[in-house]
Parts: C-alpha cells; structure tokens; sequence
C-alpha cells in the first residue's frame, strides 16, 4: 500500500535538520547537506553512511558551501547516489504511464501518493527526470492524444475533445491555438481554413522561403532551388489556403533576408512556434544562446533540467522550421565540431562565422 502524502517539511533549523538525518529523510535531500569534522566528508540527509555525533556535524545549505568550508562529498554518497537516481527514474517512469494511460490528467496529490511522496517533494523530482511539471507533461500528452482523435475518420471534432481528456468544449476552445495552432475543424481537414502567405527571395546563402499564418512567422528556409522549396511547401500546407506574398509582405521578407546577412541581429517579429513540449523547451533555450557563442547538445539538455537528452536536443533542432531566427545552427558537438544542419553545414559554417565577426574585439 502506498504510504498516504505527508505535509511539506520544514528544515529551517538546526534541529530540525538533524531529525531528519536521524530518520534518514529523503525529502530533505536538496534542502540541505551535512558535514562531519571528525572525517572532514559531507552527506545528504538520507546518506545511509553511519550516523555520526550531534556535536561532531555542520550544516551547510548547499554542496558547494560545504567544498568550500574544506569538506570533500563521502565516497558512500556516490553509490547512494546511484541506487537513489534509479529508484527516482523508476517512480518518474510509473507517474508518467500513469499520465499516459489516464482518460483526465491525474491531480499532483493523486500522483505523489501513488509514489508514497509528499506533493512537494514529488514535483521536484518528476522536474528533474523530465524537465516538465507534471501538469505541463499531461497537457502534452493531452494535445498529442487529441491529434491522434482528430485524425480518426470516425471521431467527430466532438468526439475527439472529450476522448483526448478535456472534459468540456469550453476547456478545449481557451486553450486551442496553443494546442493546434489552429481551430480543431481546420486542423483535422489538413489546415483547411488556414490562410498562409508566402514569398521566396535570394540570400547570399541561396534562396529563401518565408511564410506567415494568423499567429505569426510559420516557416523559414533554406535551399538552393526555389521551385523546390515552393513545392515542398505546398506539401507541407495541403488545404490550407496559401497566398503569394504582396507588397507589404516586402518588408517581413526584407528582415528576414537581414536577418540571413547579419544572424546576430535577432528577428523582432512574432513567431508562430508549434511543436512538443520538449521541442519547444529546446527551442526557447536556443533563442537564450548569444550571437557569437555555441553550445553543445549535451549543454543545451542540462539547460532545459533533461541532461540526458542530448540526442532528443538534437532531434528538436532538426524539427525546427524557423531558420535563424530559432538559432539551431549555434548548437554544435561537444568537441566543438560542426555536426549536421537542416540546411547544410556550410550553411551552418558561414552563419557562425558571420555571427563571430560582428562581435566586439577584446578590449586591450
């Protein structure tokens, strides 16, 4: 039986924190360390090394405050560490099936007690595993599921809202341009009713195409044939209605060719962004990197709270439809190598050069 939910703890004091190296807490775990002067190691709160003396033990609130009072981590603290991290990834694992398979998205108290944890101490740890909160993990799950109920012949729209858990219209209706980037009708008949303007340009990197919906700039690429990139367009927006760009479509092209010439300029427009969840974690943390520096794919996963993703980040850049303007070209491999780009390496080559050369010199 799962133990039931306990009150958030507190473990503002001396005291307090020693109770809960006495009872070996888990949830005190990132709240705090404790070090002990006879050994000169420190510990979490739930270390199952051997108990030291009260008046033996330090405090500290966090890991680098203990190196830096001289005190080096516990070598049991490693294979703690590790049974630790599995026993978390397998909790993580079960609330995430739990997710998965439920008709309405379960309520945080629901999942903490399954796992025997307080709400509290479960967040943090589903967020670390995942990099999501749980609740943006369901709604995730939730718009993924109601794609796949909208592209079902025998489902009306109806039908699909309420099989992809939103227990009313009204629910689903506030929250549909997030989900779809468009109403529910026209993104099961293919984007009918979607209106699209587009126009091609040249670059000094090869031809560009740049489309805009409703909600903002929904695509930019690049290519060598023009024709081409009209063509693989069209396949992409089969219904929807697509419109030739007019004279004051001019102008959006005009910074977005700027943007190709000077990539580190940034684009001040409104970006129409759809993808997962995590692609769209991955793509804020791209926009985050300055002009003029690189990251690599295992950085990028540490900063979006995933650090073992690297291969999804890399999955997420390749999916990303929005040219420079969603930096993917400034993510690289951790020995600094150039890796692959949507658009070609050159491409991506000549885009970090252009962006290194607009930086300031040292100052001398």
């Amino acid at each position: 039986m799962p133990r039931a939910p306990s009150p958030i703890p507190s473990y503002d004091c001396d005291d307090a924190r020693w109770a809960a190296v006495q009872s070996r807490d888990a949830q005190a775990d990132g709240c705090f360390v404790y070090a002990v002067r006879t050994t000169g190691v420190y510990c979490r709160p739930s270390s199952s090394a051997r108990l030291p003396k009260r008046e033996n033990i330090e405090f500290f609130a966090t890991e680098a405050q203990a190196q830096a009072a001289g005190y080096r981590p516990s070598r049991r603290a490693l294979s703690d560490r590790t049974a630790a991290a599995a026993e978390r990834a397998a909790i993580v694992a079960k609330a995430c099936r739990q997710i998965e398979l439920a008709q309405t998205p379960p309520a945080l108290a629901e999942l903490a007690q399954q796992a025997g944890m307080s709400a509290f101490h479960f967040h943090r740890i589903f967020k670390a595993q995942t990099g999501l909160t749980p609740k943006a993990y369901a709604s995730a799950q939730r718009a993924q599921k109601l794609r796949t109920e909208l592209q079902a012949d025998s489902n009306s729209v109806t039908d699909a809202i309420y099989g992809a858990g939103f227990n009313s219209n009204s629910r689903f209706y506030a929250t549909s341009q997030q989900v779809l980037g468009m109403r529910a009708s026209d993104y099961r008949a293919g984007g009918l009713g979607a209106v699209i303007r587009f126009a091609v340009a040249a670059s000094s990197l090869g031809a560009i195409l740049v489309a805009q919906s409703q909600l903002g700039i929904c695509s930019i690429v690049l290519g060598d044939d023009p024709e081409r990139l009209v063509r693989d367009f069209q396949d992409q927006f089969p219904k929807a209605e697509l419109i030739g760009g007019d004279a004051d479509f001019e102008q959006l092209i005009a910074q977005v060719v700027g943007l190709i010439e000077a990539p580190g300029l940034g684009l001040n427009l409104p970006l129409d962004v759809r993808g997962t969840a995590f692609q769209q974690r991955v793509w804020q943390a791209l926009r985050e990197i300055p002009p003029g520096e690189t990251a690599s794919y295992a950085q990028v996963a540490e900063r979006i709270g995933a650090p073992k993703a690297a291969r999804a980040v890399a999955q997420a850049c390749a999916s990303n439809c929005l040219a420079v303007a969603i930096p993917c070209h400034r993510v690289v491999r951790s020995n600094g190598e150039l890796s692959g780009y949507r658009w070609g390496i050159e491409r991506k080559r000549e885009l970090l050069r252009r962006e290194a050369a607009a930086q300031p010199a040292p100052a001398t």
